[in-house]
């Protein structure tokens, strides 16, 4: 069996990169591990910025829908520290180039967009190998084999596509997530709601901090962070709820008990969220045939960029694929040449993020970043 792209990985890169293709009259095919659009939670909510993601989404013709997504007010951002004394207030003002959509509605978006039977669900990709010149054999765990010339990697941190351009492997960056929600916080706890405020809130003090981001209907979405071997974390025993969330909370006795609560009250037993990236610089010399968009090519540490850079991937790849009809190498190489550097770039400024977030002068780091980016704050 044979397709002119094939993709592995349904994800906002691959599912964009198909639509794209699509509109082009360009056959493809996304394999994807998971049983189905519905066979797990896809998070909570995406910033879409007006300089990467949101691109993307106009090439692929699905700016209207996608505004149909966005959650009006969520842009608003605040900086507390750890007694919940607010340092830096930014309300929503309606002029902010970062609307907040959901991760899920946002990926049916994409697959509603595509034509029938794009996607194979419960198709994992076991083995890849090259069967040729330019030319690879996928088998997937039920037995089916599919070859293809022009091979897409969009599966991830852990991606199976990878090898065959580089032996780089993500690294654990030295910090850790906890993820928690609280739900119907406005009538529940009015206090850790009113700390959190309308959009995103962080609390921050040097190698750890409490960040949360507000959802629907008054839900509370916290990624509790902390610069952590992974040791201290294998430790603990995530099934005994309790224990797990007392001894989280020991990292951040003297705070406020309103946003502790994120910690000690979430509704739902808490996800640790193990932090990787790929080397900086990370890139592989062209091999015909094949190449890596998102996460595959440039995992990096959550900088808000990741999902953004995954759809802008798939936009400019797709470009270059229309723009060199029949020549896959000269579609390749004009996209790696762009994209190598723009990752490299967000990687940099990814790891020094990291450092305002969680280094020494925080909270105020943090505040005078946001004061540069933003002198009415």
């Amino acid at each position: 069996m044979t397709s002119q792209v094939t993709i592995v990985g349904a994800g906002l890169g691959g599912l964009m990169l198909a639509r794209i293709l699509q509109v082009h009259g360009i056959n493809c095919c996304v394999y994807e591990a998971e049983a189905s659009s519905i066979a797990r939670s896809q998070g909570g909510l995406l910033d879409i910025h007006d300089y990467n993601g949101q691109l993307a989404l106009q090439a692929a013709g699905l700016m209207a829908p996608f505004r149909r997504l966005i959650l009006e007010g969520h842009q608003a951002t605040r900086v507390l520290d750890k007694h919940a004394v607010v340092l830096f207030d930014k309300p929503d003002d309606g002029e902010g180039g970062r609307p907040e959509v959901y991760r899920g509605e946002l990926r049916q978006m994409l697959l509603d967009s595509l034509a029938p039977e794009t996607v194979r669900w419960g198709k994992k990709l076991t083995q890849v190998r090259e069967s040729g010149e330019g030319r690879y054999q996928l088998t997937f765990a039920d037995g089916e084999t599919q070859e293809t010339g022009l091979l897409v990697g969009a599966d991830g941190a852990w991606s199976k596509v990878r090898p065959l351009l580089s032996d780089a492997r993500p690294e654990y960056i030295g910090t850790s997530f906890v993820e928690t929600w609280l739900y119907d916080s406005d009538k529940r706890y009015p206090a850790t709601a009113g700390a959190v405020g309308g959009g995103s809130m962080f609390c921050l003090a040097p190698g750890k901090g409490i960040m949360a981001h507000r959802e629907k209907h008054g839900t509370l979405h916290a990624y509790i962070s902390l610069n952590q071997p992974q040791a201290w974390f294998a430790a603990l025993d995530f099934s005994a709820v309790a224990a797990t969330r007392a001894r989280i909370a020991e990292a951040f006795s003297g705070w406020a008990p309103a946003l502790t609560a994120l910690i000690t009250d979430g509704d739902t037993p808490p996800v640790l969220r193990t932090l990787y990236a790929l080397p900086t610089e990370h890139h592989w010399p062209r091999r015909k045939g094949v190449t890596l968009i998102g996460d595959a090519a440039h995992l990096a540490g959550p900088n808000g960029e990741g999902a953004n850079l995954a759809m802008l991937d798939a936009a400019e790849l797709a470009a270059a694929i229309v723009a060199h009809p029949g020549d896959v190498e000269a579609a390749l190489l004009a996209y790696e040449s762009s994209m190598f550097p723009r990752a490299a770039e967000a990687a940099r400024e990814g790891a020094g993020l990291f450092n305002t977030l969680f280094g020494e002068d925080a909270p105020r780091s943090l505040v005078s970043a946001f004061n540069e980016w933003d002198p009415q704050g």
